[in-house]
């Protein structure tokens, strides 16, 4: 009896650790391909500033670790600061274009202006995207344009966060209506 009881327990810790695992979210950073597996796509934008500004995709990433979504990170642990923001760099030209095609296949674009960066890549993204719907954006005070952020996201209906926890609790929202959406364990 004790033998069945433990295999029994350990069938089940089994099966609780796969279901825990099928949960976690893929992280997708460039240069790797995008995939296509009808998973929920989130892209994280919004202040990196050549790696200065505070690691907030990692924060993020770690608070959706019980989510079954793709995370599409443009931040990258090997970004060179030499390559030149030419497009005849082929670095440059591969992240650009991973950036903008992730942007593209994405459900939800998540943004973060971090008060005291700059981040004017970020400022053309939310342009390209206002109009999508697809924009939760968190711009506290201290950003340098957060005006024009505000602006923005005033006239095109951009959904706006006013802290992180809140800027987690929209995308959660996001993905319990997203279409194509599969619970997690699915």
């Amino acid at each position: 009896m004790h033998r069945s009881l433990v295999s029994t327990l350990f069938g089940l810790a089994l099966l609780a650790g796969a279901s825990l695992a099928q949960a976690a979210p893929t992280v997708i950073v460039s240069p790797q391909p995008l995939p296509h597996d009808g998973r929920t796509k989130v892209f994280l934008a919004g202040s990196i500033d050549m790696g200065k500004a505070v690691d907030w995709q990692k924060q993020l990433i770690d608070a959706l670790a019980d989510t079954n979504v793709v995370i599409l990170n443009p931040r990258r642990t090997d970004w060179n600061p030499a390559w030149k923001a030419e497009l005849n760099d082929e670095h440059f030209a591969q992240q650009v274009n991973w950036e903008l095609s992730a942007l593209d296949q994405a459900d939800v674009v998540v943004m973060y202006l971090a008060p005291g960066s700059h981040s004017p890549v970020s400022l053309m993204e939310l342009g390209l995207h206002a109009r999508s719907g697809k924009v939760i954006v968190l711009c506290p005070e201290g950003y340098w344009r957060k005006g024009n952020v505000d602006a923005v996201a005033a006239r095109y209906q951009v959904e706006q966060a006013d802290s992180m926890d809140d800027l987690l609790r929209r995308l959660r929202k996001r993905l319990q209506a997203a279409p194509g959406r599969r619970a997690p364990g699915a």
